[in-house]
């Protein structure tokens, strides 16, 4: 398997601001967040990166319609999502290390500097461009994509004709093609990365990259008439999280640039192009710019690559498409009142495969709740805590193996393995960056399977009733549990913080001893455990009142 850097840059999209959170930010925020806790807990050093996308068209639009200045608009906005990350309220309970607005100024100037590398190396140039422009997605449409007169999203479209810098894509189409072709696993899920080789492969025309019709924008370098076109200001966000134009800087160094011995491996198989630290988690209607703009941008500058674009599905609600005049649109805010911080997150990263369209269902998410946390993590940790308490004077018991808790031992770490294999936790959360897709859904199950096999085997040895005839086995059955316990929790952490941390607790497991590395430690028997407390309560939905 291919050695990578131990330096690892995770980012969201930065979010545009034309209106408030919903699922959808949400969802991608904290399977980032997964990601992050994932990887510094396997002993990276990580940064996570998020923020708001503030200029472009339909922002000066929303603006003008609420009857306020852009910059004013985007103030408002941007702290709903700041709100949701830390630095702010810190709704979902995510560690993003930092929040870039492109309204600051360190973004006008890695924009900036963006720019003037990719000109000064010949790809840009003046003309006039006419065609198909959608302001809802802030994009540029060929006719032949058109459907029905509508951008391929749905999204009314209108014909722009406007003086115009130019990025010359069309060069980028060969590059781009082998470049795919050498780094397989660059997009993914492969269903997507299909999609993408496909349409680069029916044709690149030159792209338009500023406008003249609106100001809300970064200007163009030595040319104010023009601002840039959101999507080379936006992507450059990225860049600006590590401190770029400074390419001396130790952000920059750790976490865009791959590690020496992976940049010689890499100019020995691809030596035109380098990839970096950087992993984008985005939506699926926004992965061509990500996956085809945002390289070859890259490129035209002479700056390395990220190492890879994963891209989601989209969430319905209830079995419809989530919309405003549907009144179905739930803030994060809202689902996390309502369910509870780590069972919202639980869910999101559960309940279908990642790449994947979802559908949230308050029953599917009552049910998952119920069957999954409450009746079995849960209630796992809660029995054999509350029995360690109740008849062992609330320490670590001693133990004295039997073959069969030996076995439960080996099949319960084989079902948790970190190997560096298919198949494993380890595989699913896309460590080495060369899988071929990330599963949350299926690491949680792992999870899931260990705390079933715990709870079946708490049930064959039923040590409530070897208190009286044979207290020494209840003690070595109560160890085996509490010793999974500890593992499952500490392995729960990226998904379920507070409960994990709250399970690791009463384990009194110290704070420094809660990574992945830590795993192969076990209890000291005779520690003082704290009172137990259930982790995972029953969701029963509220009664109306008669």
């Amino acid at each position: 398997m291919p050695k990578v850097s131990k330096n690892f840059y995770i980012t969201t999209p930065i979010y545009y601001v034309n209106d408030s959170p919903h699922i959808g930010h949400a969802y991608t925020t904290i399977a980032c967040d997964v990601m992050a806790r994932f990887m510094k807990l396997d002993g990276y050093d990580v940064k996570f990166l998020t923020g708001t996308d503030e200029h472009g068209q339909k922002v000066d639009k929303a603006a003008k319609n609420a009857g306020v200045e852009p910059q004013a608009f985007t103030d408002e906005v941007s702290k709903r999502f700041l709100n949701l990350v830390n630095g702010g309220d810190n709704i979902l309970n995510v560690t993003n290390d930092d929040f870039v607005r492109t309204t600051e100024e360190r973004h006008k100037e890695a924009a900036h500097e963006l720019w003037l590398r990719i000109n000064s190396h010949g790809f840009i140039y003046h003309s006039v461009y006419s065609g198909w422009y959608s302001i809802r997605d802030e994009a540029f449409y060929q006719e032949s994509e058109l459907v029905n007169g509508m951008a391929p999203t749905g999204a009314p479209v209108e014909w722009t004709e406007e003086e115009s810098y130019f990025f010359k894509l069309s060069e980028f189409q060969e590059p781009l093609l082998k470049f795919y072709e050498q780094y397989p696993d660059f997009i993914t899920p492969k269903s997507r990365y299909n999609e993408v080789v496909s349409f680069v492969k029916s044709g690149l025309k030159d792209l338009s990259i500023s406008r003249t019709s609106f100001k809300w924008g970064v200007p163009v370098p030595d040319d104010e008439k023009h601002v840039m076109y959101v999507w080379i200001d936006a992507l450059t966000n990225y860049l600006t999280g590590v401190g770029f134009p400074n390419t001396e800087g130790e952000d920059y160094n750790k976490f865009w640039l791959a590690d020496a011995e992976d940049r010689k491996k890499q100019n020995k198989q691809h030596p035109d192009y380098e990839v970096g630290n950087a992993v984008h988690i985005v939506g699926k209607d926004i992965l061509r710019f990500h996956a085809v703009y945002w390289p070859a941008f890259l490129m035209a500058a002479k700056l390395p690559l990220p190492r890879k674009i994963v891209a989601h599905g989209w969430w319905t609600i209830e079995g419809e498409k989530m919309s405003k005049s549907l009144g179905n649109v739930i803030a994060p805010k809202n689902l996390v009142d309502e369910f509870g911080i780590d069972q919202t997150r639980y869910f999101l990263m559960r309940e279908v495969p990642f790449g994947n369209d979802g559908n949230f269902s308050r029953e599917a998410m009552r049910q998952r709740i119920n069957s999954e946390l409450a009746n079995n993590i849960g209630n796992l940790a809660q029995r054999t805590l509350s029995m360690i308490n109740k008849n062992c004077d609330g320490k670590i018991p001693s133990n004295s193996f039997l073959k069969e808790d030996k076995d439960i031992i080996t099949e319960v770490n084989n079902i948790l393995s970190l190997a560096d294999v298919p198949g494993t936790i380890k595989a699913c959360m896309v460590l080495d960056y060369y899988t071929t897709g990330v599963r949350f859904d299926l690491a949680i199950e792992q999870l899931v399977e260990a705390g079933r096999r715990a709870n079946l085997y708490i049930d064959r040895q039923q040590p409530w009733a070897l208190k009286k005839d044979n207290p020494e086995r209840m003690n070595t059955v109560l160890y085996v549990l509490a010793e999974i316990i500890r593992h499952i929790a500490i392995l729960l952490q990226p998904f379920c913080p507070q409960a994990a941390s709250n399970i690791l607790d009463q384990l009194a497991v110290p704070e420094d001893e809660r990574k992945f590395e830590h795993l192969s430690k076990k209890l000291k028997p005779g520690t003082l455990l704290p009172k137990p407390e259930g982790v995972f309560p029953r969701f029963e939905e509220k009664k109306e009142a008669s």
